[in-house]
């Protein structure tokens, strides 16, 4: 869930928000600016803390934390081909890649890292961030438009498969093998992620006006909903809430659409009691008649819920999250602010702006910094550190697409301790020894 933003505020070096993006549990905020980027925790609607800041990396366009563990991966506008992985918390390296074209964009779960160029996706297994395989020849991809299940025990990726129409490759990160292909929509991707458990896709094409739920791996479609008819729209955001009952979506208009995802029942009265009522079930009976693109759109659900935004044209990121208990919308854009809204589960309807955070400048607490900036707890993650800099260089021979250097590039020599591998602050791995290809 990641946006570059191309319109941001005016107003010195921090002025500019050039990327947002929530974690995979929507516990967290991430944001690059033209000084470095900086964290923030979600668990509290009326106080927005700051995790962290740095400013060691200027002009970030990528940043993406793991879920709540010190593992942050970043990639600068100065050195677009390169990602770099944190340790926040130590203030560490842990490893750089480089590749042979510009990143456009990362995903992350618990196995593994992602790294999709306009051309090629990238797989990495996380523990020890070794390449595991490369998918190769893909269609042009402008945007890096990929999505990762959260879920590690599937992992499976979502990429487009064609220039021209709607085509979705569904692929299985576990056992590398292309599982099946979508035909999703007519026109162009512009939006697909996964549900939490990786057993959903959604998606949407450029035109914005419908989108689809698919079933993974079996890519089965179970739900339409229209969005809107009146014009074609930018999706820049598309999400699902962690317990997959409800799929969010927002654009480049005014309004951030949320969609329920219900099974509707086929129990039926017998003899309808009222004449509208007889007029339904004819309609109904009619429907299974008519050419399938009709009456799909009469089938169609609109929106359960939604959210009124005060701009429109901004580039924004939305997400659904339960915060201090309550399920609460949150849309992230770059005018530089957090919107917080109440969202009814029952009822649905508009939803409530309750509160606006300022995402730049003095926007947390003293306090609050220090409280979430102590000393974390010992063997948190691996003790990874990577050689300055200055230490030299191996040129790699060229890569094969199931593994290997990354085709010729210039990749620094790295050195890791070995020691208990931990990507959650709850859940440690066995020991491993990490090292660089």
């Amino acid at each position: 869930m990641e946006a570059e933003a191309a319109d941001g505020p005016p107003g010195g070096v921090e002025g500019a928000l050039s990327c947002f993006s929530f974690n995979q549990d929507c516990t967290s905020l991430a944001i690059g600016t033209k000084a470095g980027y900086k964290l923030f925790s979600l668990s509290s609607v009326e106080q927005l803390d700051q995790v962290y800041g740095s400013n060691e990396i200027p002009d970030v366009y990528i940043v993406e934390r793991l879920f709540s563990s010190s593992l942050v991966v970043v990639v600068s506008h100065t050195k677009p081909r390169q990602m770099n992985v944190y340790h926040f918390k130590k203030g560490t390296e842990i490893c750089n890649y480089s590749y042979s074209s510009n990143i456009l964009s990362i995903r992350l779960n618990r196995q593994r890292l992602l790294v999709c160029l306009e051309e090629s996706i990238y797989i990495h297994n996380i523990k020890d961030m070794k390449l595991l395989k490369t998918i190769l020849d893909i269609p042009a991809n402008p945007t890096g438009l990929c999505a990762l299940s959260i879920n590690h025990s599937n992992s499976y990726v979502a990429y487009p498969g064609s220039l021209t129409t709607g085509e979705i490759v569904l692929y299985d990160g576990h056992s590398l093998k292309t599982v099946c292909t979508i035909a999703a929509h007519e026109g162009t991707l512009a939006a697909i992620t996964f549900n939490a458990s990786g057993t959903k896709l959604a998606s949407a094409s450029e035109k914005g006006t419908v989108i689809r739920v698919f079933s993974a791996p079996e890519g089965q479609k179970l739900y339409e909903f229209r969005r809107g008819m009146k014009r074609y729209v930018t999706i820049s955001s598309l999400v699902f809430s962690m317990d997959s009952q409800f799929l969010c979506a927002s654009s480049n208009t005014e309004t951030v659409h949320i969609f329920k995802l219900e099974h509707l029942t086929n129990s039926r009265p017998e003899e309808p009691s009222t004449w509208s009522g007889y007029m339904g079930k004819m309609f109904m009976a009619a429907s299974n008649y008519l050419p399938t693109q009709v009456s799909g759109m009469m089938n169609q659900d609109r929106a359960f819920a939604t959210g009124r935004l005060s701009f429109s044209g901004l580039r924004n990121i939305c997400t659904l999250s339960t915060i201090q208990k309550l399920p609460r919308l949150l849309v992230a854009s770059s005018d530089g602010h957090l919107y917080i809204y109440n969202l009814d589960p029952q009822d649905g309807g508009e939803c409530v702006l309750i509160k606006t955070h300022r995402l730049l400048g003095s926007g947390t607490t003293e306090e609050n910094k220090e409280n979430d900036l102590r000393p974390p707890l010992p063997q948190s993650y691996a003790a990874t550190v990577a050689r300055p800099s200055t230490s030299a260089a191996s040129t790699v021979p060229g890569y094969s697409e199931d593994g290997g250097a990354l085709r010729g590039e210039v990749i620094p020599e790295h050195e890791f301790a070995t020691g208990p591998v931990c990507l959650d602050d709850e859940n440690e791995f066995p020991p491993v020894s990490i090292r660089n290809p």
